[in-house]
């Protein structure tokens, strides 16, 4: 590992000297290029070489406390020794986790795709409240949603929800999100006070670019219809609705939100696309997952995930046995303790099959 970390560190020199010349500087797309791969490395070299001073101050204090021969030298050393071993697992566990191998979509925006599942209204009102906590977990973060297309219940719920969030690691953050998402409270509706438990699903798919799939126009069919709902004078009047059907895989993604054809069908090949990543991805992962077990991050939509109680305050992520009773702040965009617990997880798993192969 340590011939790794030094291999690291010394790329990391080398970039800064390449990033400082004068012909890098001219060249804007080599010098984001190279930016980039300095970014990605800095972390653990950071890590590294706060390991490396702590690593050295510890053993001086070692030294002290045997070599030193005056009494309150050498206790000094003593209390410091305890905090600077502590101080050096951890580091050492984080360059452990920064060394495992990185999701190459951690970096991308997403595609949020959530559907109302079983239960009626009160799933389609759930719908509705999952999208607005991923909304708000979006604004705190400083990242950009854009409603890609919606079908609502006409009393405030959602058939369903495309949307596009754009910022820095999305996919990284809301990727295990995917699943089914269940819920269990007192509908308003409800006048014998029963709870019902209703469900919806989330997908997060990375947002593909066309170098990440290549689509042959052969392969699709595209009809244009009349677009339906509220949308001003231009409905049911202009040919500008799209449906993209994707013959080999049967995939059919529709757009209408906007008014011009050329704007629903570039939105619908977004999607379109991201769906068909995450197809692809969904394939890699299961050949893995046949000679391993699950991890956190499969993030299977045909499994329960996670559970909302509202009489208890309560939620539930299964997959991880982890329960928090702040479930009115969670719902108000206060995601980052469920998240972080995930990645926390996931990690965790990560490093035990790294150590088994190992």
């Amino acid at each position: 590992m340590l011939d790794k970390l030094h291999s690291v560190e010394a790329r990391y020199d080398e970039l800064l000297t390449l990033l400082a010349s004068p012909e890098i500087q001219a060249d804007q797309a080599e010098y984001r290029k190279q930016a980039k791969a300095l970014s990605e490395i800095e972390p653990l070299v950071e890590t590294f070489r706060e390991y490396k001073t702590v690593a050295r101050e510890l053993a001086q204090a070692e030294e002290l406390v045997l070599q030193a021969t005056e009494p309150d030298i050498r206790e000094l050393a003593q209390e410091e020794v305890p905090a600077l071993q502590a101080r050096r697992d951890t580091l050492l566990g984080s360059i452990k986790i920064l060394l495992l191998p990185r999701d190459p979509n951690d970096e991308k925006n997403i595609v949020l795709e959530i559907r109302a599942g079983t239960g009626g209204d009160e799933a389609a009102l759930f719908a509705a409240e999952l999208f607005r906590m991923y909304s708000k977990f979006a604004e705190r973060q400083g990242w950009r949603l854009e409603v890609l297309s919606s079908s609502d219940t006409g009393v405030g719920g959602l058939k369903e929800i495309i949307a596009t969030i754009e910022g820095e690691r999305v996919y990284s953050r809301l990727k295990y999100e995917s699943g089914v998402h269940r819920v269990q409270r007192v509908p308003a509706t409800e006048a014998s006070g029963r709870i019902h438990t209703s469900t919806a699903t989330v997908a997060v798919l990375p947002e593909a670019e066309e170098v990440d799939i290549q689509i042959n126009e052969k392969d699709l069919r595209v009809d244009t219809f009349c677009s339906s709902g509220p949308g001003g004078q231009s409905v049911n009047t202009t040919y500008s609705a799209v449906r993209i059907t994707h013959l080999p895989t049967g995939l059919v993604v529709s757009q209408q939100d906007e008014k011009s054809q050329i704007k629903n069908r570039a939105k619908a090949m977004k999607v379109l696309r991201s769906r068909l990543y995450e197809m692809e991805l969904r394939r890699q992962q299961e050949a893995i997952a046949k000679d391993r077990r699950s991890q956190v991050g499969t993030g299977e939509r045909s499994e329960k995930i996670r559970t909302y109680n509202f009489p208890q305050s309560r939620i539930t992520d299964h997959r991880i046995n982890f329960t928090t009773h702040r479930l009115v702040e969670v719902l108000n965009g206060d995601l980052s303790e469920m998240v972080d617990e995930l990645i926390t997880r996931d990690q965790s798993e990560k490093l035990k099959d790294a150590t088994a192969v190992g």
